[in-house]
């Protein structure tokens, strides 16, 4: 949180700040650490006691909210079942390729067969996106944001804040509550407004939202891919507290999350990494991700 403060001060910034703390939940409003980070100008936008007050006074959206909760609950059940296992697949084909290549094997097969296998998992988050696509039409279907009084007010509110703010300010918390907030309340971040953001509000300025954790309590679990972001920050997928929450020594599934989402980098995001990314959204130097081999690699680096 420190770095947030550091961070505004060198983009200049002079005017209110508009703060968004609904991953924080009921801690939404403890702010005082925050604000004195911040230089105390700030606007909290309080987008989680928001969407309590919709859910408290519009019933329709309230009920149709509680049924798309049910069922996103289901179909991550069962993309989680699938993705154990095709990973699981991964890594006995990432281990049998390794073997085999090392006793004289055609590395060239051995290089397509963790491709293919790469690829499996690939067609399945594509498939959990899609049906989660369906979800969040039957939402709009079945209780149609634009037509509850309660969430225009909301956000008639909302948006007069962030006209007048000279910067945004994205803080982490619960990642799941944080985006439903943002999409509820149609969150738009004007292109020229400064935004600061790191863990979970830094996740949510990407265009896919993936959850990891390979030091859990209950042991590892497989990153998943979660939902779509906002955007702001195009090509890649944000890692934050990576060197707590990733086996970065393990350079089979290091590689295996790289090659799965080949088409953006994998960006490691540790405590006190501080990245500035400018107009055309490009990695700075410096900035570490992960490389197609699973090592850890720097952008002024050639990755592989």
């Amino acid at each position: 949180m420190t770095t947030a403060g550091t961070a505004l001060r060198s983009l200049g910034v002079e005017g209110p700040v508009a703060t968004v703390n609904a991953g924080w939940e009921e801690r939404e409003d403890a702010v005082g650490e925050l604000d004195e980070v911040l230089g105390g100008h700030t606007r909290h936008l309080r987008l989680y006691h928001r969407t309590l007050d919709v859910i408290a006074k519009d019933d329709r959206f309230a009920a149709a909210a509680l049924a798309f909760r049910d069922s996103h609950d289901e179909l991550l059940s069962w993309y989680r079942l699938r993705l154990q296992n095709a990973l699981d697949g991964v890594y006995a084909v990432q281990r049998r390729a390794r073997e085999g290549v090392g006793r004289g094997a055609s590395s060239a097969v051995a290089a397509a067969a963790v491709d293919d296998a790469v690829e499996s998992v690939r067609h399945l988050d594509a498939w959990y996106a899609a049906q989660l696509k369906s979800l969040y039409t039957r939402l709009d279907e079945q209780a149609p944001i634009d037509e509850s009084g309660v969430i225009a007010w909301h956000r008639g509110e909302i948006a007069a804040a962030l006209d007048e703010a000279a910067a945004l300010v994205l803080t982490g918390g619960h990642v799941g509550t944080l985006l439903r907030a943002l999409r509820l309340f149609a969150i738009r971040i004007p292109e020229e407004l400064p935004v600061v953001a790191w863990s979970a509000g830094a996740m949510v300025l990407t265009e896919r939202v993936v959850l990891f954790g390979d030091f859990g309590p209950e042991g590892a679990s497989e990153a998943e891919v979660f939902d779509r972001g906002l955007g702001r920050v195009p090509g890649i997928v944000a890692l934050p507290h990576a060197r707590r929450r990733l086996r970065l020594d393990d350079q089979d599934r290091c590689a295996a999350m790289a090659r799965r989402f080949v088409d953006r980098h994998c960006l490691l995001l540790d405590d006190g990494t501080a990245l500035e990314f400018g107009d055309d959204g490009a990695l700075p130097p410096g900035a570490r991700v992960l490389g197609l081999d699973g090592s850890v690699r720097e952008m002024r680096e050639v990755l592989a």
